[in-house]
C-alpha cells in the first residue's frame, strides 16, 4: 500500500443492475416502468428553452417543490428534492444520523443502506426479518440512533400497514424515521397521513419507478419543516445546484397528469396479479409483493442457472448471492404484458425440458 493510500476512505460500493445496450432485451432487472412518462413530459422536453441550458438552475428548486406540495396537500416547507431517490436518502442519512448509536434497518433491504452507513461512518445492526420475510415491528423497539426501511420493501415486496408503521415510530421519538417509499403507487397506504403527526418522521419518494422518470433522477421527502430546513443545509453545504434545468420542467409536467399516471400503475399492478398466479401455474413460491416486482423461487430449480439461462435468452433479472438467505430467489420487475407473456413462455419451456 502506498503512504498516500492510507488516509482514502476505502468502502466497498453499492452495485446496480446491469443495463444492458444490445436490442431485443426484455429488461425485467432494475425495476423500471415498461411505460413512456406522460406524453407532456416530452412535449415540455422538445420545447424547453435553449437559453436555459447557459443558466444555473433555481437552488430551491421552487417550481418543482411546490408542484409536489400541492400534488401532495402539503406545504412547500415539508418538500425537500434532489437527484434521484438515492441523492434525498443520502442527505437524510447525513443529516439525521449522527448517533453513537447505531442506526437499525432490516436485514433483507435496499444495498444502498449499509454503503451510506459505512461511507458516513454511522453505526448499524441489521434487524432480521421473519420467516416469511416480513419486518418484526418488535425489533425496532429498543435503544437506537434511528430508523430505516421501505415500504414495500426490497427486494421482498412485503407490506408493512399503516398501523403497523405508526408503532415504530410512536415507539421512537427520540431518533428520526425514515420511510422509503419508493413503491408505495403500486400497492398500499402512504405513511403521508402520519406527517402532521410525528415530528421525527421522513418520508422517501421517486419519480424513477412509478412516473417512468428513472432516467431524470428525481426523488423527494417530506418532513416537517425545520427537519426539511436541516437537510437543505447539508444540501448547499455539499452542491447548491443539484437538479438540472430538464429535470425540473419535466418533473412539473410529470404531476399535472393525473390521469396518465393511474392508468400506467394500474397496468402494472393488473400484469402482476396475473403474473402471480402464472408463477403459481409453473410451481413458483413468492411473497405477496405489492411493489412493481415480484421476488420469486422454485423448489426443483437453482435461481442462479435460472438466471444465467434467462441471461442467454435475452431476459435480464436480477440476482442476488447474498445473503445465504435469498440466493435461491429471483427479483423480477413488472414489464408489459408482451413482456411477461415471453417470460412465461421461457419459464414453461425451461420446466418442461
Amino acid at each position: 500500500m502506498k503512504a498516500w493510500e492510507e488516509n482514502i476512505r476505502k468502502v466497498v460500493p453499492y452495485v446496480p443492475g446491469e443495463q444492458p445496450q444490445s436490442s431485443g432485451i426484455i429488461k425485467l432487472n432494475t425495476n423500471e416502468n415498461p411505460y413512456p412518462p406522460a406524453p407532456g413530459v416530452v412535449k415540455a422536453l422538445s420545447n424547453l428553452d435553449a437559453d436555459l441550458m447557459r443558466r444555473y438552475p433555481d437552488p430551491l428548486v421552487s417550481v418543482l417543490v411546490n408542484a409536489i406540495a400541492e400534488f401532495y396537500g402539503l406545504n412547500s416547507d415539508q418538500v425537500f428534492v434532489g437527484v434521484g431517490s438515492d441523492d434525498v436518502l443520502a442527505m437524510a442519512f447525513l443529516t439525521c444520523f449522527n448517533s453513537e448509536k447505531p442506526i437499525l434497518f432490516p436485514d433483507i433491504t435496499y444495498s444502498f443502506y449499509d454503503v451510506w452507513a459505512k461511507l458516513f461512518r454511522i453505526p448499524y445492526e441489521v434487524q432480521p426479518l421473519d420467516e416469511d420475510f416480513c419486518i418484526r415491528t418488535e425489533d425496532y423497539q429498543k435503544e437506537n440512533g434511528g430508523i430505516v426501511f421501505p415500504n414495500p420493501n426490497a427486494p421482498t415486496g412485503v407490506l408493512k400497514s399503516l398501523g403497523e408503521i405508526e408503532d415504530i415510530i410512536r415507539s421512537n421519538p427520540g431518533v428520526i424515521v425514515i420511510v422509503d417509499e419508493a413503491y408505495i403507487d403500486f400497492g398500499g397506504e402512504s405513511a403521508l397521513s402520519l406527517l402532521n403527526k410525528y415530528d421525527n418522521l421522513l418520508i422517501a419518494q421517486t419519480f424513477s419507478k412509478s412516473r417512468s422518470m428513472a432516467g431524470m433522477r428525481i426523488g423527494f421527502l417530506f418532513g416537517n419543516p425545520k427537519l426539511i430546513r436541516y437537510i437543505n443545509d447539508c444540501k448547499y453545504s455539499f452542491n447548491s445546484y443539484t437538479m438540472n434545468q430538464a429535470a425540473i420542467v419535466s418533473g412539473v409536467e410529470a404531476l399535472r397528469d393525473s390521469a396518465y399516471f393511474r392508468q400506467c400503475t394500474g397496468k402494472i399492478i393488473e400484469t402482476r396479479e396475473w403474473a402471480k398466479t402464472e408463477f403459481r401455474r409453473l410451481g413458483f413460491q413468492f411473497t405477496d409483493s405489492m411493489a412493481n416486482f415480484l421476488f420469486v423461487t422454485h423448489p426443483d430449480y437453482s435461481a442462479e442457472e435460472l438466471f444465467e439461462s434467462l441471461k442467454e435468452a435475452g431476459i435480464y433479472v436480477r440476482y442476488f448471492k447474498h445473503p445465504e438467505r435469498i440466493r435461491n430467489y429471483l427479483r423480477i420487475t413488472i414489464g408489459t404484458k408482451e413482456e411477461m407473456e415471453a417470460l412465461f413462455a421461457f419459464l414453461k419451456q425451461y420446466v418442461k425440458e
